[in-house]
């Protein structure tokens, strides 16, 4: 009789910690299935400098315009054919800006539809291009193309005078397009964009003959 007291009692308790561990078992699933959120994806802060800007004069190509202390100015590297085609780099978000002049020859729609259809090149890959347009004080007029999603370059443009001068450029990162982490870096270079754009004047020399 003892014994089989014994077994009942071993029994029930069994029969308890089954059901105790399918309690737990179950509440651990269903809370993982309803509750459960995944962690977003983190980027590294950046930290942005102040604006300060300096004017920068091509005497010998005529033209200047203003640009910020983080920035420098190397050739093109192939200077000799193209004296007046720059790279506009900025070295702490390893990025650069490819800045083309051209002068014009009764010309300059045909430039302006090259430059549009550089910028319209990047549709496989862009999720949108957004066109603003610009006219500065100085009687230039412009147009900055804003491309999202996963495109080589993230803006473009090109300023001109309808009449002798037309620059092109395109921002370009040193890296693998990654348009979330990128976007307040593009946004912040933008503003340096529209600072060359209306701070930029043909006037200051008078300038060489130069080849397209």
């Amino acid at each position: 009789m003892k014994h089989k007291l014994l077994f009942l009692w071993s029994e029930i308790h069994l029969q308890k910690f089954f059901m105790l561990f399918l309690c737990i078992f179950v509440i651990g699933i269903t809370s993982c299935d309803q509750s459960y959120t995944p962690r977003p994806k983190g980027y590294f802060r950046i930290e942005f400098p102040d604006k300060k800007y300096s004017a920068y004069d091509e005497l010998n190509c005529g033209y200047s315009f203003q640009l910020p202390d983080y920035a420098v100015v190397d050739n093109y590297h192939d200077s000799i054919n193209q004296p007046c085609w720059k790279y506009i780099r900025f070295p702490k978000f390893n990025a650069e800006i490819f800045f083309s002049y051209m002068p014009v020859n009764n010309d300059v729609a045909a430039l302006i539809e090259k430059s549009r259809e550089l910028a319209y090149k990047h549709t496989v890959k862009a999720e949108s291009i957004d066109e603003t347009y610009i006219e500065t004080r100085k009687g230039i007029h412009a147009i900055i193309y804003d491309i999202g999603g996963n495109a080589a370059s993230s803006v473009q443009f090109y300023a001109t005078d309808s009449t002798s001068n037309f620059i092109r450029g395109a921002l370009y990162f040193n890296m693998s397009p990654q348009p979330d982490s990128l976007a307040p870096v593009i946004q912040y270079l933008r503003k340096d964009v529209e600072r060359i754009i209306n701070t930029l004047d043909f006037s200051i020399t008078q300038k060489k003959t130069i080849k397209h």
